[in-house]
């Protein structure tokens, strides 16, 4: 049993990690910084990067934010790897497999990223381009793509401070990484909080 729950966390990292990178590869590849394609009006594939944290949020220099995440990456490794040892339910091990995929997906992109391709300003990134790539290792930028603009309106006049000014929500832009750590977040909160809570006792 506890072989089973380790293969399914391994598939559900190595599912994520794959699908994750390859969307950002195809990104970096094929647009120009800043360039979008409306699929929907409500959803735009739009190319951004950020040297920060989930949905472009900042925290220190960008070689403290890659060794945070290094360092993050192995305490959940860790933990997840007591988990199954322990032979916790498969619905809360999936739970941290989706945290930890996440931040694996994000910490690729920080360490490699700035090293294998060019910059994205006003041109299409090259993979392994030939004069070396923009930064250095641990110093990449995320690659960010989704966007839902879910409301776009203008604010009305009599409100105060923000009167007139442009709504638009929801605004950050983030990737499928991001996305499995916002779910495996949510699902821990909603199903599991007294499981985690005892986990971390033990």
């Amino acid at each position: 049993m506890k072989c089973s729950k380790g293969k399914g966390a391994v598939l559900i990292i190595m599912l994520l990690l794959i699908l994750d990178q390859a969307l950002k590869i195809w990104i970096k590849t094929h647009f120009q910084l800043h360039e979008s394609i409306e699929i929907t009006p409500w959803f735009y594939l739009y190319f951004t990067e950020n040297p920060g944290m989930a949905f472009g949020l900042e925290l220190g220099g960008k070689l403290f934010l890659s060794i945070f995440r290094l360092i993050a990456v192995s305490l959940i490794g860790y933990y997840l790897y007591r988990l199954v040892k322990k032979d916790y339910s498969f619905g809360f091990i999936a739970c941290v497999s989706l945290l930890l995929a996440g931040a694996a997906g994000n910490i690729i992109d920080s360490v490699f990223y700035g090293v294998i391709f060019d910059h994205s300003y006003g041109q299409v990134a090259t993979f392994f381009p030939a004069g070396g790539g923009y930064a250095s290792w641990l110093h990449g930028k995320v690659v960010d793509m989704f966007y839902f603009p879910l409301i776009q309106t203008v604010l009305p006049d009599w409100l105060p401070i923000w009167g007139g000014r442009e709504f638009i929500f929801f605004r950050p832009i983030f990737n499928l990484a991001d996305s499995a750590i916002c779910v495996g977040v949510f699902l821990l909160l909603i199903f599991y909080r007294n499981t985690f809570s005892s986990s971390l006792s033990k």
